[in-house]
This record gives C-alpha cells, sequence and structure tokens, in this order.
C-alpha cells in the first residue's frame, strides 16, 4: 500500500505565516453568523482573533472551552455547510477558511501542549463505554469539570470511528492519537479491548462504586440489502472494509485480508460519505473499476459535494436515481441488477440496468448493536428499538446513573452532531452525579437503589 496513495492529500496544510495571515481576513463581526453555523457553538471569532494576534495558546485554550477534538473536526466537518458556509465573505465565495485554522491551532496544540490543565478536584467517577465522538467529548468534558473518568474500548485503540471507520486519507490516526493524548492529560483513563456487555458488565460497573455511566458505543452493525443474491460471496459491508484497511495500514492485519483486491470491480451502493469513503478506499487498494449506485439524484446524495467531487477526481463513476433489484451469481456475485427511477410514462417498465462486479459494499446505514442493552436490567426501549432517555437529567435511560448519547440517538451523522449531543449528555451527568452526592452527604440514598 503506497504512501503516495494512502497519503493525507485532500488536506492543504497552512504554515504559520499562512494561518495568521488568514486570520487576519476576519471581520470580527458584531453578530458572528460563524458561530451560530457551528453546532457546538465554538467561539470561532475569539480564537481567530487570538490567532491573528499570535497567541496560539490563547487561541487553543478558546478552542477548548467547547471542543475536545479540534483536530478532528477541522479535517472532517462540514464547514461548508456549517461555519464557513455561514461567514458573510462567503457571499463573496471567500470565506474565512476556519477548518484549517483551527486544524493548525489543533495541530500546533498537540506539538506543543500549549492548553493549561485543569486544577485536580475529583467531584466524582464516571465510566464512558465506547471512545468514538460521542465518548471522547463526554470524558474530556467531564475530566475539565473535576471528574474521574474511565474510557472502556473493545478495540486495542481508543477512537472508535475516528480510528476505524474514517480513512487515513481523510483523518490522519497520528491526528486521532494526539487528541486522545491531550485528553489523557486531563486525567482520563483508557481501557481497551474490553467489550461491555461481553467481559463486563453495566451492573458490574455501578456494583464497582461508578457514580454514573456513559453509552457512546454509536452504531456498530452494518443495515444489510434484502433482495434476491443478499448471501452471495464478495458482498461486503463499507464498515468492515474501512476498518480493515485501517488495520492493514497499521500493520495490525495482513494485507491480504483486505476484501478489495487489486483488479477487482467493485460496486458500492449508497451515497452517504461512508459510501465515499468506502469507493475511495477500494480505489486505492487499486480496484480496476469503482462505481457509486445511489436511489437519490446526485443533488440529494448524502454525502458532502466537496467529497463526491473528490471522488469524481478519482475516477469513480456515479450512477443516480438507480434502485437495487437482486444481485446476480452462483456462489459468488457477479453482477447487480438495478431498475431505473427516472421518471417515465405511466404504464410503462422501468428499464433495468446490469452493473458488473465481483465485489458489492454495501454502504446504506448502521444501526446500534443490542449487546449492553440485553445484559442489563432496568434499560428500556421504544417500540422502534431506540432507547428512552429522559431530558431531566438529560440523556439519562430509565436505569438511574445509566445515560447515552451520540449516534446511538440519532443514528450515523457527522462527528460535530455527535459531539453536540454528548456535551448536553455530560452535563446532565453533572448535574446528576452532583445531586447524588448532595443527597449522599445529607444521608438520603435511598432514591439511588434500585427497586
Amino acid at each position: 500500500m503506497s504512501e503516495i496513495l494512502w497519503g493525507n492529500h485532500d488536506l492543504q496544510e497552512l504554515t504559520f505565516k499562512e494561518a495568521v495571515t488568514e486570520a487576519k481576513r476576519c471581520l470580527s463581526c458584531t453578530n458572528p453568523k460563524c458561530r451560530a453555523g457551528c453546532p457546538i457553538d465554538n467561539e470561532i471569532p475569539d480564537f481567530i482573533r487570538e490567532l491573528a494576534n499570535g497567541n496560539i495558546g490563547m487561541a487553543s485554550a478558546v478552542i477548548a472551552q467547547r471542543s475536545n477534538l479540534p483536530g478532528v473536526c477541522g479535517r472532517v466537518c462540514p464547514h461548508e455547510k456549517q461555519c464557513e458556509g455561514a461567514c458573510v465573505l462567503s457571499a463573496q465565495k471567500k470565506p474565512i477558511r476556519i477548518g484549517q485554522l483551527e486544524r493548525f491551532i489543533a495541530d500546533m496544540d498537540g506539538e506543543l501542549e500549549l492548553t493549561p490543565l485543569p486544577k485536580s478536584t475529583i467531584k466524582g467517577v464516571v465510566a464512558v463505554i465506547g471512545s468514538g465522538p460521542a465518548g471522547l467529548t463526554v470524558a474530556g468534558d467531564l475530566a475539565k469539570a473535576g471528574f474521574k473518568v474511565t474510557v472502556f474500548e473493545a478495540q486495542p485503540e481508543p477512537g472508535g470511528v475516528l480510528m476505524y471507520g474514517i480513512p487515513e486519507f481523510r483523518l490522519p490516526k497520528d491526528v486521532v492519537r494526539k487528541e486522545i493524548r491531550k485528553i489523557e492529560r486531563l486525567g482520563v483513563e483508557f481501557k481497551t479491548s474490553i467489550t461491555v456487555g461481553e467481559n463486563l458488565f453495566i451492573d458490574a460497573l455501578l456494583a464497582e462504586g461508578y457514580d454514573a455511566i456513559f453509552i457512546g458505543t454509536g452504531n456498530s452493525i452494518a443495515k444489510t440489502l434484502d433482495i434476491e443474491g443478499k448471501h452471495l460471496r464478495g458482498i461486503i459491508e463499507a464498515t468492515y472494509l474501512l476498518q480493515i484497511t485501517t488495520l492493514a495500514l497499521q500493520g495490525s492485519v495482513d494485507p491480504d485480508e483486505i476484501p478489495i483486491q487489486e483488479g477487482d470491480h467493485v460496486v458500492v451502493i449508497g451515497a452517504g460519505n461512508v459510501a465515499i469513503d468506502a469507493a475511495r478506499t477500494a480505489q486505492r487498494n487499486h480496484a480496476a473499476t469503482v462505481s457509486i449506485i445511489a436511489r437519490e439524484s446526485e443533488a440529494d446524495f448524502p454525502a458532502l459535494p466537496s467529497e463526491v467531487l473528490a471522488a469524481k477526481e478519482e475516477g469513480i463513476q456515479f450512477f443516480p436515481l438507480q434502485n437495487p433489484l437482486r444481485f446476480h451469481g452462483g456462489r459468488k456475485v457477479t453482477a447487480l441488477e438495478c431498475t431505473s427511477l427516472e421518471p417515465i410514462e405511466p404504464d410503462i417498465a422501468p428499464p433495468t440496468t446490469l452493473f458488473s462486479a465481483n465485489k458489492i459494499i454495501l454502504a446504506i446505514g448502521q444501526r446500534p448493536a443490542a449487546r449492553i442493552i440485553s445484559t442489563t436490567k432496568g434499560i428500556e426501549v421504544t417500540e422502534t428499538g431506540l432507547l428512552k432517555r429522559q431530558d431531566t437529567p438529560f440523556g439519562m435511560t430509565t436505569k438511574r446513573g445509566v445515560f447515552f448519547g451520540g449516534d446511538v440517538v440519532h443514528g450515523p451523522a457527522t462527528v460535530v452532531r455527535a459531539m453536540k449531543d454528548a456535551k448536553q449528555v455530560a452535563l446532565g451527568i453533572a448535574q446528576y452525579v452532583e445531586a447524588k452526592k448532595l443527597l449522599e452527604k445529607c444521608g438520603l440514598t435511598a432514591f439511588f437503589k434500585e427497586a
């Protein structure tokens, strides 16, 4: 796997002079629309102002008030739809490059450890299950607020979807590791290769003395396509391809384990960012051809336009308005048959197209695993299978002290959306634990005992 193919060439890094020059373009608006466009209300004008004055440490401290993952957000957030899209200079098609400035500040902080650490106080002990964007956000926010936090991760290295679900060419893994090291500096402990619901359980954690538990396990189970031929060999889940490719790049598994090999003819079903990532990953694994099949029109693709453009520039073909009908093949898949969703005259059968492929990648969404819920008493779900949670304290399930948030709530979405939800839950956890400690001091502990 060549470094040329897998290097982070999508991202243009700024020099110190370029970053300061770009920051000085900011108009310091009285009513900053860029901040309103940020899901986590990042103090964008403030950190840009500090950077414009050359104060990288202060700029990093401003960002740290709202974000624990600036190096990640600076790379994978949909800036054109959020902060940069809201910038008043975007009307001239010259918005401040907020994402690159955030990335520059975060990378400098990662190298120099500029952000001051909070004072050491222990208000309570919290367990976090899962170390994706939601888990890392809760862990960082609670650590800054004076809680002792332990993060449990099933994989051998923390980072969740940031480490195993977003490919290297979009998010370098060293960036994720630096973000995690910053969170460790806050006092957060990470325990890896532990699968809660298999070799550790929620009730056992509560019995150990954790005041609260946050479940941020995301959506780990890929959705399948229930059509004829779905059991043929060669039909692959996008999340599996991305995870195995990352492990191969890290040297943890043999490259031969990657399900896409040189010369394969690949069809990807789906048009979200995961589908684009899978297609571009297949391309980097030297597939002969890569095509994306989508039910939506191109204008309605869930993926970011910038990601679609990058895929096209790499030679990936798109076929919108196609409805998968059946997989063809004997033991192995050989083609995907689709019917057209283009408008046609009434009473005329829609035309069908056969897309030849020996590997088909499914990227049609994911859902949460039921492992934790099925092994824990007292956690109720809705009729649709979603966890029930409260508004006060925000994010708590029907089991006292157990909270959840992030993608496990609203399904796969952007990193920053998971962070936004997790920040609200972190506040709910802090309120719950502080109330719990107060009642314990007053000798009123009955409320916290299971019925």
